[in-house]
């Protein structure tokens, strides 16, 4: 290596498929480095193209453009050395699913030229680790270098090398490649073995609650392993697959070659970081650093808030309507909402029937006071009985006689929920210039306590990674942390939490859902987030050994919420039906949801409409348990 390496880490907002867009800012980064002197420019992963792209990889006339922008790098790269991630093209091969062959791929410009791994068949380095968990679907799309390998009839060791530069021997990773714990190929125990001065890791890696601890773990670990420096980049900005929105929350930093990490950028913010790497391989800062984390509160808002916020611009809103109920979901969404937007950009709209007491709607005009933004209130009584009288009891011919429609109390609720969302808040949003919210949150989506078309509505749902306790506690925060002041009412705290749909839900009489959420909130997260999703089965074995209580991490007795062991029975198949019943399909055609955590539904949480179904086991753990 030289003597000094002076590197400049670019944390910058990738846009997926923004090519152009992408390549004049890398362009302008490179400029601005060569003039602070830097001799090493590092860029994050997919830098070019972006990442969550969908199928948008099959189009060949985007390949060639974002191989054309790679070039107009290369040619940038007089007098200093530039790492960015971009698509890798072979035109001459094909995938396996007979299109051309495409390569994750991290190149090395310097001097006019790419620079490859040394002995490998191209000017780039590959993506060894195809991620294909969670959001991930690199196979689908990309080659990688064992499959590439297995094709050259070579070891894929032998394809995982080095690459020589004026900088140095550098050991270039992609993501996943240094994240390999469960994989029987270790990139970068390989590169270790073959004498890379220091290791560079370009990654496009979303953000999830707590993941950057575990990747100081991880990487601080490789780092001491290999008794090298390690450079870590990663972008900001939002990227979605359809379903799920993801936040990138950049994190970039260097870890010395004793694993400590010595320098951090800023999250959720593009910014440069410079540092210098001397002979002896140590890293010359000396800076205070910045937490990797704050409480689970400050996590959740500032994803949030940032995730929120790009993709209102991305999708072109600046103004928003939201349907405020009283209740702490509605409370959260509009205040976050008001963060974002000037007050006369927000409109909160309260659509009381005869079933609202005054205490929400009391609540909801004081969350407007105090939010200083819009407010109207707008009665569905009548519209609920128009609809209610063109349906119930009305005659349908049928080739073997008439029968006649009825209208149950169930479907009585759900015409109100729709009528609140499909028709006062949708048209209230188009008149105000703007979209409504979707405020469901985690525990509603997980068993489909929501309605089709009705409070499952909306542009965007920005809570619904959130679990019922957390909405609460993003609520404490705003108001102590974000506004400084009681913004959300206390009675939103404090009134039980209630769709107001019938006589049965009457808050000022204690009642309201159907759900203990200090314990559902952990059993549906059993469900969904842990890596090893639990099922009915688990829920009994557990119970039965007197272990649900640690496994569920609640802090209560299960057995107290239940008169019987049937009935605690009973509740668990009550909403593992809904989950995976009626459920799903009220997710498949929910709004996109804004990723914060482990499983968000969408793409992250992949699903097929395949009914409830129940274990041999569990039905034996049943008939043992209530006979």
């Amino acid at each position: 290596m030289s003597s000094r390496v002076n590197i400049r880490l670019v944390q910058m907002e990738v846009r997926p498929g923004r090519p152009l867009e992408n390549t004049e800012k890398i362009l302008n980064r490179i400029s601005e480095a060569k003039a602070a002197g830097r001799t090493l420019a590092v860029f994050p992963e997919m830098a070019i193209p972006g990442y969550l792209l969908g199928d948008e990889w099959e189009r060949p006339a985007f390949l060639r453009e974002c191989e054309a922008c790679g070039e107009k790098i290369r040619a940038a790269s007089a007098g200093i050395t530039v790492m960015f991630g971009n698509v890798g093209i072979d035109w001459q091969r094909r995938n396996e699913d007979g299109r051309v062959r495409k390569y994750n791929a991290l190149f090395i410009a310097e001097n006019g030229g790419f620079r490859g791994p040394e002995g490998g068949p191209y000017p780039f380095v590959i993506k060894t680790l195809m991620p294909n968990y969670r959001e991930f679907d690199d196979s689908r799309h990309f080659f990688d270098t064992r499959k590439l390998a297995a094709e050259l009839g070579r070891d894929p060791r032998d394809l995982i090398a080095p690459v020589h530069t004026a900088c140095g021997r550098i050991g270039a990773v992609l993501c996943e490649d240094a994240w390999d714990q469960d994989y029987a190929v270790s990139p970068l125990q390989v590169l270790g073995g073959k004498g890379v001065d220091f290791v560079v890791n370009a990654s496009c890696s979303p953000f999830t609650f707590n993941k950057n601890n575990k990747r100081n773990r991880v990487f601080a670990e490789a780092a001491r392993r290999l008794q090298r420096p390690l450079v870590y980049v990663n972008n900001v900005g939002i990227q979605n697959n359809g379903k799920t929105v993801f936040t990138f929350d950049g994190a970039s930093c260097i870890y010395d070659r004793q694993g400590n990490r010595v320098e951090t950028l800023k999250p959720f913010a593009e910014g440069v970081m410079d540092y210098t790497l001397g002979a002896e391989l140590r890293v010359e800062v000396d800076r205070d650093l910045p937490a990797t984390a704050g409480s689970d509160a400050t996590s959740h808002f500032d994803a949030i808030l940032y995730g929120t916020e790009k993709f209102m611009k991305g999708c072109g809103v600046e103004r928003v309507v939201v349907g405020a109920s009283g209740g702490i979901d509605s409370a959260v969404v509009a205040a976050i909402y008001r963060h974002l937007l000037p007050a006369d950009r927000l409109l909160l709209v309260n659509m009381p029937s005869r079933f609202n007491s005054p205490t929400t709607i009391n609540l909801a005009r004081e969350l407007a006071k105090n939010l200083g933004c819009g407010y109207v209130e707008i009665p569905i009584e009548d519209s609920v009985a128009l609809t209610r009288a063109q349906v119930d009891g009305v005659d349908v011919r049928w080739p073997d006689g008439v029968k006649r429609l009825a209208l149950t109390d169930f479907q009585l609720e759900n015409i109100q929920a729709r009528d609140r969302s499909s028709r006062v808040l949708a048209t209230v949003a188009a008149s105000f210039g703007g979209v409504f919210t979707c405020n469901a949150n985690k525990s509603e989506m997980t068993v489909g306590y929501t309605t089709l078309y009705g409070d499952l509505g909306g542009y965007l749902a920005n809570l619904a990674d959130l679990w019922k306790g957390e909405v609460y506690e993003l609520g404490r925060y705003l108001n102590e942390t974000v506004f400084c002041r009681a913004v959300i009412p206390e009675g939103s705290f404090a009134v039980v939490p209630s769709a107001e749909l019938s006589v049965a839900q009457a808050v000022d009489e204690g009642k309201g859902d159907p759900l203990v959420y200090p314990y559902h909130d952990k059993l549906f997260r059993s469900w969904v987030e842990d890596w090893n999703r639990a099922t009915p089965e688990e829920i009994l074995e557990w119970y039965l050994d007197g272990t649900l209580e640690q496994h569920l991490d609640y802090p209560g007795c299960v057995k107290d919420l239940f008169p019987s062991t049937k009935h605690f029975i009973d509740d668990v198949e009550r909403w593992w039906n809904q989950y995976q019943g009626m459920g799903v399909a009220k997710r498949i055609q929910a709004p996109p949801v804004l990723a914060v955590k482990r499983r968000a539904f969408g793409f992250d949480h992949r699903e097929s409409q395949m009914g409830a179904r129940y274990t041999l086991r569990y039905e034996e753990l049943k008939k043992r348990l209530i006979g």
